[in-house]
């Protein structure tokens, strides 16, 4: 494709200083891919191209366009982001970034790469809608070119059209994108149903064509003798459209009844009603087929009036009533107002329109894992809509499904949460009530209320209820965490005769919380209550600052400043052995014992008597057995005595960071820690620390175990040094 094929288009609509801008960028993007094919075997550039004069039909502005033709610049070639910006400035290096995949990242799943990449492309979407629209003729002309990929690659792409991207279309309310991703898509997902049911429509359209002709004539004479100015015309429904009302109503072709609509295009809203009573006074209209699209639009903008009638010759018919200005829209949507800004003041009905980006950049922070964000986006984003009343007329839409709770919650976070009963037209309905459109509905709430319960978790059908729901809960669990947190360290600070008014002292807590690595000491007393800190340790640091600090608050000062300055005793003065006083002592390193293992000591030439634990290795080689002899441990003495644990599990990142944070949040001093992840997936961490006794080392691989993805918690024993 040449660009001059572009250059016919926007010589309509752009100047002179616009057309310059998107040759410009033809040019840089023809050098950048210069020598690269496409699999089809054409010349790479045809495709940027290609996406452009999708554009370009749509009258995309020149920034637009120009990022169009460099959207794979980045991606595809060494030219970087910057040389964009450089060359045409900070908006289209922009929208070239927003439409750039993260192509240079490795992911754990082909889910994790698709929602990555969506989330990039939401976010640069909130800065500028212009991203998903170049990204949708992207994909628009890789579906026309789809048959030179292999057959799986074709179906994920397919799949991933009419799960993600023909919505998207739909949103933006760009009909002419939507639907001619959903036939490509289903053509390639369904080959079979689609050639069978083209062929069906084909026969059974061709039956309709002259009935549509006598109704779009006869409409058009009684119209014109009116006086109004109209361009009356005929519509086909898409393959797909007519697919999944089969599907979704189990109905068959015959009974698909809007296979042709006849569209009206008129000058003014006035005319649109007009029209409407005309036409039903030629034909009668079918009870509950009549839409107003006008009064009521939908949230991407279109507006029309939807009746159904039965036509001369006994078939029912829909006519779709419009202005020219909602005929534009409904075929553009968010495209047909590219210049949306003017003045600098935004277009707030516009913005209006696009609320529901807010809403997944909202989603997007609220869920880390990729498949519940992709669920998400096919419940709330992309399902079929309900459209429901407040008290007040105001309109609101919500997923098909959508409960009274889905609307509280839509309405404010606190109506939710206040949440007792509902009205629905005036009625009482349970709160599992599914709603309808035309529905008016009224939340009752009562500032009574403790707040929402756990079962409407079950019973909201979007993710905003759900996640503003989770988020009460985690709240409400926090503060009890710190209550209990504030609890056992009170008790504990007690125990060293302090109060916890120590705590009011700016500088002894800053020191504390800066020295424990914890921003506020509502975050220290969350950590003590879920086992992530010792309330021990705590109470410990802060007598330590307390003594440094103020010493005088301190009950028994001398004795407190004595016992801070003694000399701790060494590990091996808790060893008693049988019948010996003053005899040297020392621990094996080869099995590590700590007070509560069962020992046994061995007397050692010119070394005195070695400690070992009863199932050391090590023992078992000793050929004079008249060596050993009884020793037991003195449980007065307290010291400190390293130990070494090996641990298995699934590798993931944090694995390391949430097993060195178990063992610090126990007050125990790390000696020496490794890492190392292993080639099918799982990681080995052997790390040694300091505990006082059997119970502390217990403890905490007890705690280690409840890790998300470890296997086994493993005592070893050392190579002797």
């Amino acid at each position: 494709m040449a660009v001059v094929e572009i250059e016919q288009d926007i010589g309509q609509y752009l100047s002179d200083q616009d057309k310059e801008l998107v040759r410009r960028a033809y040019a840089f993007a023809s050098r950048a891919h210069s020598g690269q094919y496409r699999l089809s075997g054409e010349e790479f550039i045809e495709h940027p191209v290609a996406v452009a004069k999708i554009l370009s039909e749509l009258e995309g502005d020149a920034e637009t366009l120009a990022a169009a033709l460099l959207h794979d610049v980045v991606e595809d070639t060494p030219v970087k982001l910057e040389e964009i910006r450089a060359e045409f400035g900070e908006e289209v290096a922009k929208l070239v970034d927003g439409v750039t995949k993260l192509s240079r990242i490795q992911f754990h799943s082909r889910v994790e790469e698709q929602v990555s990449n969506l989330r990039k492309m939401f976010l640069a979407m909130a800065e500028d809608w212009r991203v998903l629209v170049i990204r949708l003729a992207d994909r628009l002309h890789n579906l026309r070119t789809l048959s030179a990929l292999p057959p799986e690659k074709q179906k994920r792409t397919a799949e991933e059209t009419l799960e993600i991207y023909a919505p998207l279309a739909h949103r933006l309310g760009i009909w002419r994108f939507k639907w001619e991703l959903e036939d490509l898509a289903f053509r390639y997902l369904e080959p079979e149903e689609y050639r069978s049911l083209a062929k069906r429509i084909a026969a059974k359209r061709s039956e309709r064509e002259a009935e549509a002709a006598m109704v779009m004539a006869r409409l058009k004479d009684k119209l014109l003798s009116a006086g109004i100015q109209c361009e009356v015309q005929g519509r086909a429904k898409n393959l797909y459209s007519i697919y999944r009302k089969m599907r979704t109503q189990g109905k068959d072709l015959s009974e698909i009844y809007d296979l042709l609509a006849v569209r009206v295009i008129v000058n003014n809203v006035t005319d649109c009603y007009e029209v409407l009573g005309i036409a039903h006074t030629l034909w009668k209209p079918m009870p509950g087929r009549f839409k107003d699209y006008i009064a009521m639009p939908k949230p991407n903008g279109y507006q029309s009036l939807h009746t159904t009638v039965v036509g001369p010759l006994g078939e029912p018919f829909e006519i779709q009533i419009r202005t020219r200005e909602m005929d534009r829209t409904a075929e553009y949507g968010s495209a047909a107002h590219w210049k949306y800004k003017e003045g600098g003041k935004t277009d707030k009905a516009f913005d209006q329109k696009m609320a529901w980006l807010r809403q997944l950049l909202d989603w997007q922070r609220e869920m880390t894992d990729a498949g519940e964000f992709m669920e998400a986006l096919k419940i709330d984003v992309f399902n079929d809509e309900v459209f429901v009343f407040t008290p007040k007329g105001d309109v609101v839409d919500l997923p098909v499904g959508s409960t009274p709770l889905d609307f509280a919650y839509k309405i404010h976070t606190d109506i939710g949460h206040h949440c007792v009963g509902a009205k629905v037209n005036g009625k009482m309905v349970p709160l599992d009530y599914k709603l309808n459109t035309g529905d008016i509905v009224e939340i009752l709430t009562s500032r009574q209320s403790v707040g929402p319960s756990r079962d409407w978790l079950e019973i909201v059908k979007t993710p905003q209820a759900r996640s503003k729901i989770r988020a009460f809960f985690k709240r409400q669990l926090r503060e009890e965490d710190i209550a209990r947190g504030k609890t056992a360290l009170d008790k504990e600070i007690q125990k060293l005769g302090l109060k916890m008014s120590v705590l009011e002292d700016s500088n002894i807590l800053s020191n504390v919380l800066e020295k424990l690595n914890y921003p506020d000491i509502q975050n220290l007393y969350a950590a003590i209550a879920y086992g992530g800190m010792s309330p021990v340790h705590v109470a410990s640091r802060i007598k330590d600052e307390v003594l440094r600090v103020k010493p005088d608050l301190l009950p028994h000062k001398e004795e407190a400043t004595r016992t801070f300055q003694r000399k701790p005793r060494g590990p091996e003065e808790a060893v008693i052995v049988k019948g010996m006083r003053d005899f040297l002592v020392r621990l094996a390193h080869c099995c590590n014992p700590v007070p509560g293992d069962p020992i046994i000591g061995y007397i050692t030439r010119g070394r005195g008597v070695t400690v070992h634990r009863l199932d050391c290795p090590t023992i078992a080689a000793y050929n004079d057995k008249e060596r050993f002899i009884e020793v037991t441990w003195e449980r007065a003495v307290q010291a400190s005595y390293p130990v070494e644990i090996l641990i298995e599990g699934q590798d993931r990142p944090g694995l390391f960071a949430d097993v060195t944070s178990v063992i610090a949040g126990l007050g125990a001093n790390i000696l020496n820690a490794s890492a190392r992840g292993q080639a099918d997936g799982t990681a080995r961490i052997d790390i040694t620390f300091e505990i006082h006794n059997l119970d502390e080392l217990q403890e905490a691989t007890s705690r280690i175990r409840q890790i998300k993805g470890i296997s086994r918690v493993n005592r070893v024993f050392s190579r002797v040094r």
